[in-house]
C-alpha cells in the first residue's frame, strides 16, 4: 500500500519515505565516499533519482533494499568523477570519533596512517569485492542483505568477501614489510 501512494506520487508518501530511509542511505554513502557533506549531497541525489524512477520498481525486491542499491551506485558514480577530475582525496577515519583513550599523538597519528592506508586498499579492490567489503564491514549488513543487494547469491557474497580479505591481506603484507 506504502509502495502504491509511493508510485502514484503522493508527496506525503515521499516524505515518509525519506524519513524512514535518509539515514540509512546518508550511512550507505559516507561508507564508501568518507565525507559526510558528499554523502549528504550524493543522498539527495538517490532520493531525487527513487521519486524519478519509483513507478518502475517491480516490487520482486525490498523497497529498502533497492534504494540501497542506488545509493551505492550513485556513491560509485560519484567517486568514479572524483577520480576522474583527480580531486580523489585520503579517506577519513573509519569511526568517527568514538571515546578513546587518551594516548599519545605518535600513537594517533600511526593509527590515522594504518586507517588511511587500509582505506587506499579497499578502494583498489575491485568494484564486486570492495562493494561487499563495505556493506559487510562498515554498514554491518548479513550476508543475504548484501546478496539481495547486489543481486546475486549469499555463496557469491561469500566467496567476494573471503576474494577482498585475501586481496587486502596480501597487499598490507607487502606495504608493510616494506615500512619494517
Amino acid at each position: 500500500m506504502f509502495i502504491d501512494e509511493l508510485q502514484k506520487g503522493s508527496q506525503q508518501a515521499f516524505k515518509k519515505l525519506i524519513e524512514m530511509y535518509s539515514h540509512d542511505v546518508v550511512k550507505s554513502c559516507y561508507s564508501f565516499v568518507k565525507n559526510q557533506e558528499d554523502a549528504e549531497d550524493i543522498a539527495q541525489e538517490v532520493f531525487l533519482d527513487v521519486y524519478r524512477s519509483i513507478k518502475s520498481f517491480k516490487k520482486d525486491s525490498e523497497l529498502k533494499t533497492w534504494i540501497i542499491r542506488i545509493a551505492i551506485n550513485e556513491s560509485l558514480d560519484f567517486l568514479r568523477k572524483q577520480k576522474r577530475k583527480k580531486r580523489i582525496g585520503d579517506l577519513k577515519e573509519l569511526f568517527l570519533h568514538k571515546n578513546k583513550p587518551d594516548i599519545g599523538p605518535g600513537k594517533q597519528l600511526e593509527d590515522e596512517e594504518r586507517r588511511k592506508i587500509l582505506y587506499q586498499q579497499i578502494a583498489k579492490l575491485p568494484e564486486n569485492q570492495k562493494i561487499a567489503m563495505i556493506l559487510s564491514q562498515y554498514d554491518k549488513q548479513s550476508n543475504k542483505s548484501i546478496a539481495e543487494i547486489m543481486k546475486t547469491s549469499e555463496s557469491a557474497v561469500e566467496s567476494l568477501l573471503h576474494r577482498a580479505r585475501e586481496n587486502l591481506k596480501k597487499r598490507l603484507q607487502k606495504i608493510f614489510e616494506k615500512n619494517i
